[in-house]
């Protein structure tokens, strides 16, 4: 019974959705939990091995090799997608990447990388996905994967939280604008999830993210996020249980957008400072 009351409520079985990113990583969590619910998934990721094991998972799915950088990339799977379903409800934009560094040492061609990376090709998906959608007159859901860095300052990120933080106000506006359609527009940000492109950035010494202190202390709940985290929160927005929801962001991150700053210091508990016997 529980089984027939989501599915039933969720509305999702042979709808269609595009996932930007969604071999490897955060993004196969995400098209695997949409293909159980009953979706069928088209995917673009430039990772060549990833997608062709996503595909042997997934013989239904439609999966394309392809850097989603490039619009013509995106048309191309767009186009794939009218001919193989003729249909559109769902968008996922999953891509996004960055590097450590600050920001007076880096230049024009790295902002570019990282604007391309993480903002334009966002823009792009959503000017191919929003008359199909239209057009389906259904209604539908975006939903955009960002990070916590958006919401907070991010010394060695700057270009990339600046990137994230105009994703998530892109996304706040569009829903405004598509709302009388029907069509939601959400975010989900995640803190660290320790998939193999984020892991070595939890890594950086003995006391780094990615260690049990670490954890322990930056993050309320004590421990590292998971891909199905962040995917639950996906298929809740790509959903009808989320059919008045939009234009605001999920925080699947243990609470560090809650505790802004306070850490459980090892004995000492929590705190906005470094306690005075470690410095």
């Amino acid at each position: 019974m529980a089984g027939d009351w989501f599915t039933s409520r969720a509305g999702l079985a042979d709808t269609v959705a595009v996932v930007t990113g969604g071999a490897g990583g955060l993004g196969s969590a995400i098209v695997r939990d949409l293909a159980s619910n009953g979706v069928r998934t088209a995917v673009v990721d430039r990772d060549e091995k990833a997608a062709r094991a996503l595909q042997e998972t997934l013989p239904e799915a439609l999966v394309q090799v392809g850097d989603v950088r490039e619009e013509p990339t995106l048309r191309r799977l767009f186009d794939a997608v009218d001919s193989r379903w003729g249909r559109l409800d769902i968008l996922v934009n999953v891509v996004g990447g960055t590097f450590r560094a600050p920001f007076t040492e880096t230049g024009p061609r790295g902002w570019d990388a990282l604007i391309r990376t993480n903002l334009s090709h966002v823009l792009h998906a959503c000017a191919l996905a929003v008359p199909r959608i239209q057009a389906g007159g259904r209604g539908g859901s975006i939903v955009n994967v960002s990070t916590i860095e958006a919401h907070r300052a991010a010394p060695g990120f700057a270009v990339y939280a600046a990137a994230k933080a105009a994703v998530e106000q892109f996304a706040r506006t569009l829903a405004v604008e598509l709302a009388p359609d029907g069509i939601r527009v959400n975010n989900v940000a995640p803190d660290y999830v320790p998939t193999p492109s984020l892991r070595p950035l939890g890594q950086e010494g003995d006391g780094a993210l990615g260690s049990p202190q670490g954890l322990a202390a930056a993050i309320p709940m004590a421990r590292a996020g998971r891909p199905e985290d962040v995917s639950g929160c996906v298929v809740f927005l790509a959903s009808a249980l989320s059919s008045y929801v939009t234009g605001t962001t999920l925080h699947p991150d243990g609470g560090t957008h809650a505790s802004s700053g306070w850490f459980n210091w090892p004995d000492s508990g929590w705190a906005n400072h470094v306690p005075q016997r470690l410095l």
